[in-house]
């Protein structure tokens, strides 16, 4: 791809954004080369001048703003950049990705984001920085001490002006900026209408539903903001011990504290958040991998910006990990908090998840012999026993799943993610809630339809992965050719028919497993997913089911089953009786009994 210019017809080379992420219109952005002087790339908005690249530099392959932004000097020399053209019949830049790279572009995103393998230059037309043209300011507003924060809920807005003119999240941006009685603007989902705020009101102190909004903040709010959250989960925890990455170590000593991380630290682990480094996504945001100077890997889950998670979520995660300790949930080493960057960091364990080795290709299953599957089943087992009864706190998972079931190099399981988690009182049987969040397939009937928990929802959930670690199946996909049947329904046939070992991974045929134990297996995960909570066993009983040949089992009653498509993560409110009726996604359909 070139830009430039052809010297012989005049035509121009240029990228031009879209309209939005969504609506590939044309944009108001456009970057070209500008030969003039010396030569630079420059992006404009609006026709106005937005940012430009800095003078080109033939000797380095650089230009003088671009350079700093990249991860690292030597990934950018290996061949991931511009090269400059100069003859009779054009000039223009052309861009030279790694070889290595698959479909590599180069795109001018609808935010004014120049982007390429993830790797970002982005300039804010408000803030002077390197590269950037600075437009005249209002009196009212000071680029060196303010911003824009993007909240996910943490407050109500009133005295809104709304316009619809096609404008961008940049547009929207610009205008509450240059009006000073703007305190906060928020966009609609397409983003193409924009409303700026007058009056913004904290959610506590408000009735009535709050909004995902961008609220200005001064650099002394922030701080203020970010202490008192410290404060608040040091209240809840332990108090944090900052990470000295001169010492490699906590204030020069080892600790058993939960560790403040700066955002530069863990920067520095990831290569800047390279896509290199990264594990997976999740609903919190995208896991990376991490090495410290001290050698140490870490697990690093970066909150994001669309993520259906949020602060409380959050919060949440760290109350609840910084008091539990045992070997088979994941460890939680700390936090980073900087403006709008929450990132938790925990240990890192190098086998992935569970799910990647059942449901992945055969090469990855036939490294689970039954002997391993056996030895997961039973420390996800004392997991959740441990979570359910022996912890100084009953928690309620509310999201395990295969994915969320981690591997250490030993293959020993590790139940992590308990952002959706709830903390339960010893006299408490069940709680009820307007906010069911879960993934599909592994949600008991009760938590689904009627939002109501307790730790017969973990042993559902468990009943599930137990018949999914035996089958390498997922729940949500369909296993009958007659009649739809998820693998609850299909093992409930096998069984009845006296065929349960059918039900078992092929790639266990040749393994000398003992099918009596296999059988029992399948029998408890049947116990674990009946349909009405007080018919499932407690974990204390499925620890003594499993351990216990002996032990004479019930016969379980049929379960609810669930026939669906994809496997989605939910977030579905409660219909309200007092308010009109809201044609909601469907999460699941009960077989007529």
């Amino acid at each position: 791809m070139k830009l430039g210019i052809n010297l012989r017809t005049g035509h121009q080379w240029s990228l031009t954004s879209w309209l939005t992420n969504q609506i590939p219109a044309t944009g108001y952005f456009s970057l070209g080369a500008d030969f003039r002087n010396n030569s630079q790339l420059i992006a404009w908005w609006r026709g106005k001048i937005y940012w430009t690249s800095g003078f080109w530099h033939n000797g380095n392959l650089s230009f003088d703003n671009l350079r700093a932004s990249l991860p690292s000097k030597d990934h950018w020399n290996a061949g991931h950049g511009f090269r400059y053209t100069s003859n009779k019949k054009e000039m223009y830049f052309s861009f030279h990705p790694d070889e290595s790279v698959f479909f590599p572009m180069l795109v001018l995103l609808s935010s004014g984001v120049l982007s390429w393998l993830r790797n970002y230059v982005h300039c804010e037309s408000h803030i002077k920085r390197q590269g950037c043209v600075k437009p005249d300011l209002p009196k009212c507003r000071n680029p060196a001490s303010q911003r824009f924060q993007y909240t996910d809920g943490g407050y109500v807005a009133s005295g809104g002006f709304m316009f619809d003119d096609n404008a961008t999240s940049v547009d929207c941006h610009f205008r509450c900026w240059n009006n000073c009685s703007c305190v906060a603007f928020s966009l609609s989902p397409a983003e193409t209408r924009c409303v700026i705020w007058s009056r913004i009101q904290p959610r506590k102190h408000f009735v009535g539903e709050s909004q995902q909004i961008y609220v200005l903040q001064t650099d002394k709010e922030e701080n203020k903001r970010q202490q008192e959250l410290l404060f608040e989960l040091g209240a809840i925890t332990k108090p944090f011990t900052k990470y000295n990455s001169k010492k490699h170590e906590m204030g020069g000593k080892k600790t058993n504290e939960l560790q403040l991380f700066s955002f530069q630290s863990l920067a520095a682990a990831t290569n800047n958040f390279s896509i290199e480094n990264k594990l997976g996504e999740g609903g919190f945001g995208p896991v990376y991998k991490g090495k410290l100077l001290d050698g140490q890997e870490i697990a690093i889950k970066r909150l994001s910006k669309c993520s259906r998670q949020g602060l409380v979520e959050f919060k949440n995660e760290i109350a609840l990990i910084a008091k539990l300790q045992h070997d088979n949930l994941v460890k939680l080493l700390g936090c980073c908090i900087k403006e709008e960057e929450k990132i938790l960091i925990y240990e890192y364990l190098p086998n992935k998840s569970l799910d990647f080795f059942i449901f992945g290709d055969p090469s990855k299953k036939n490294l689970l012999n039954w002997k391993k599957r056996y030895n997961i089943i039973e420390g996800i087992t004392q997991g959740l026993l441990y979570l359910h009864k022996y912890s100084r706190l009953r928690v309620i998972h509310r999201d395990l799943k295969a994915s969320n079931i981690l591997l250490d190099n030993e293959m020993n399981p590790k139940i992590s993610d308990f952002g959706m988690a709830r903390i339960f009182g010893r006299d408490e049987c069940e709680a009820n809630t307007n906010r069911v969040v879960g993934t599909y397939g592994y949600m008991s009937p009760e938590y689904a339809m009627q939002g109501i928990f307790s730790t017969k929802s973990d042993v559902f959930s468990f009943g599930v992965l137990l018949l999914e670690i035996v089958s390498s199946k997922k729940n949500h996909s369909n296993y009958h050719y007659e009649r739809p049947l998820n693998l609850i329904g299909y093992a409930w046939e096998l069984w009845k028919e006296g065929k349960e070992l059918e039900l078992m991974d092929q790639a266990l045929c040749d393994d000398p497993s003992p099918n009596n134990v296999v059988k029992r297996c399948i029998h408890v995960g049947l116990l674990c997913v009946q349909e009405n909570p007080k018919d499932r066993p407690t974990m204390s009983d499925v620890v003594l089911m499993l351990a216990n040949e002996s032990m004479q089992l019930s016969i379980p009653k049929q379960p609810v089953f669930f026939i669906g498509g994809i496997e989605q993560e939910l977030e579905i409110p409660k219909r309200n009786s007092e308010n009109c009726s809201l044609n909601l996604v469907s999460i699941s359909v009960m077989e007529a009994r």
